[in-house]
């Protein structure tokens, strides 16, 4: 037996040397590849999922076609859902020859970041180099998977990349080591995902994500606040000093193009007739202040009527970490610095004390809550429009907080201030939805009581998610300025709202367009208003189906449970033609 097991031992190790000695030839030939763009028939697909037993699959769309996708199931015995992100699936020989790669292609990649020419194309040919060299005759799926994981891993954000593709996630919170990470989905809410890290994984994730940053994250200095290269917000926790389950992280996305007032009423935050009266207000120098409770899309609403500003007009913005974003010729955005061992400190108070040298008409300040709030106070009464954000629920708790610690904005100078917009983070037919719960006017001090007498412009009825409009203070000063009389300010109040009315209509919504047909309207208002009456009626002939996206539908096809479409009607699936751009 002992022989027989000698013999055995010895055939095994004879026939492991010859496959090293086969595989040494094979590198030492190379090899050719035939790599050509992914084509889904023939090389897809590179992911399938099955969905778990006590499931049911409800959606299912692409992140980054051809490569990764997202499924949504739900889950009947515990009442919620589940978020699956998909990627290409390698097997054991893949995963070693990827690691392989990832080692070996560092160096080129390095020396070609100075040239700034690291794109997906040059990880391609990076990669085809190598595998030629290694003697690996790789199929196309496989090449095409590692391309994915090259670039996921390099240019990308790693295991979370999935994740900040999807534009429907607005928030990817990781509360620690080997927890699931939870994003917020514009239709299902907070839901758990797959997606996880080890301790060691999330330590360096989080490392990671302050160098792309250009931040310094450590032990010493565990908490950093930044904004990533996409324009992402990022708050970053390392180790477990601070946050005692592991390393945390929580990115919040914002959209690649700002949304615009059009976007905010078809979204239902307000109505057409309070867009209207921001543009008029804005137009003639009254200054905002945004509040509301966290995610209450406070600086999205900021961003939005910052749109309504004058064309020729200097806006100069003041921003911890970079939010606002503007189609505006005249803008200067400045942004606060922190510096922990070399150099100074720059905070919002020594940037809107820069600002003031600036001149400029409009100042818009990211949020206000310390000493900068008194100098914004000062600009609002040197005739400087200020907008601002500020966490507050109520107009009554804006004024309180302005007033007192660690504010201390005089009540007097608080009377600058024009307008006060509250909103909410709230429920509407089920579903959590934005509201601006009240647009306020802030009046004088009373002469008897000594208190700042406000009133509201609009109010917001949860009973039937409609606004009130009240009589506005601000309108009829508006009008005196200018010589109207009440129908011609109601006049130019109803061309306003048929205006947004009409872009709505047409489905004008890129920010630079919207910003673009304003600027005409302060130029020519009854010109532009002609042309877009045109347009409108020229676009009732036009079928809607003409412009309907061509269905598709991710990944394999096992066990895909019921049919679902995402918010815009096209699924996301097996592609039917080629693709290679991400």
């Amino acid at each position: 037996m002992a022989s027989e097991a000698g013999e055995s031992d010895l055939g095994d190790r004879i026939e492991a040397l010859q496959r090293r000695l086969s595989r040494t030839w094979e590198l030492l030939q190379g090899s050719t590849l035939d790599v050509r763009p992914f084509r889904p028939g023939e090389d897809g697909p590179l992911a399938s999922f099955v969905v778990p037993e006590d499931e049911t699959e409800v959606d299912r769309y692409w992140v980054n076609a051809p490569y990764a996708y997202v499924v949504i199931t739900y889950d009947d015995a515990e009442s919620e859902h589940r978020y699956y992100a998909v990627e290409p699936e390698l097997d054991a020989f893949e995963r070693e020859l990827l690691d392989r790669v990832v080692d070996d292609i560092r160096d080129p990649l390095l020396y070609r970041e100075g040239s700034g020419k690291t794109d997906e194309e040059t990880l391609r040919t990076e990669l085809e180099t190598l595998l030629e060299g290694y003697g690996v005759e790789a199929e196309m799926d496989t090449f095409h998977a590692l391309v994915y994981y090259l670039y996921r891993d390099f240019r990308g954000f790693g295991k979370v990349d999935p994740l900040l593709n999807d534009r429907h996630i607005e928030d990817v919170s990781c509360d620690g080591y080997d927890l699931p990470i939870f994003v917020y989905h514009d239709e299902y809410t907070d839901i758990e995902t797959n997606v996880s890290f080890g301790q060691e994984a999330l330590d360096s994730y989080v490392i990671r994500l302050a160098q792309q940053s250009g931040r310094h994250v450590s032990v010493g200095d565990p908490i950093v606040e930044t904004t990533l290269p996409d324009g992402s917000r990022a708050e970053l926790a390392l180790g477990e000093e601070v946050t005692p389950r592991g390393s945390a992280f929580t990115i919040r996305q914002y959209a690649e193009d700002p949304f615009t007032p059009v976007d905010l009423v078809e979204y239902g935050t307000f109505s057409v007739e309070q867009m209207a009266y921001f543009w008029l207000c804005i137009e003639h120098n009254k200054s905002l202040i945004f509040a509301g409770g966290t995610a209450s899309g406070k600086t999205t609403s900021m961003n939005a009527v910052s749109m309504f500003v004058p064309p020729r007009a200097k806006v100069l913005t003041i921003e911890d970490t970079r939010e606002l974003s503007l189609y505006h010729d005249n803008w200067l955005s400045a942004v606060t610095r922190e510096r922990r061992y070399e150099g100074t400190d720059i905070d919002m108070y020594d940037l809107l004390r820069s600002a003031l040298r600036h001149r400029p008409e409009y100042i818009v300040v990211g949020e206000v809550r310390g000493e900068e709030a008194i100098t914004l106070f000062q600009a609002m009464n040197t005739g400087h429009t200020t907008f601002s954000t500020m966490h507050a629920d109520s107009i009554e708790t804006v004024i309180n907080r302005l007033e007192n610690e660690p504010i201390n904005v005089p009540r007097a100078m608080v009377q600058s201030l024009d307008m006060l917009s509250v909103q909410t983070l709230t429920r509407a037919d089920d579903e959590r939805v934005r509201r601006a719960k009240t647009i306020g006017e802030i009046g004088g001090i009373d002469q008897r009581t000594g208190e700042l007498d406000y009133s509201s412009a609009f109010e917001w009825r949860p009973d039937s998610d409609t606004f009130r409009r009240n009589d506005s203070s601000l309108l009829e000063e508006i009008a005196d300025d200018r010589g109207w009389s009440r129908s011609e300010l109601l006049r130019e109040v109803r061309r306003r709202e048929r205006f947004l009315e009409l872009l709505s209509a047409l489905g004008i919504d890129d920010y630079r367009t919207f910003t673009a047909l304003v600027n005409e309207y302060y130029a020519d208002a009854d010109r532009v208003m002609e042309k877009l009456d045109e347009r409108a009626a020229a676009a009732d002939g036009v079928d809607p189906d003409e412009f309907a996206a061509e269905d598709a539908s991710p990944g394999g096809g096992t066990d895909r449970g019921p049919d679902a479409s995402d918010g815009d009607g096209a699924r996301a699936g097996d592609a039917g033609s080629d693709a290679t751009d991400r």
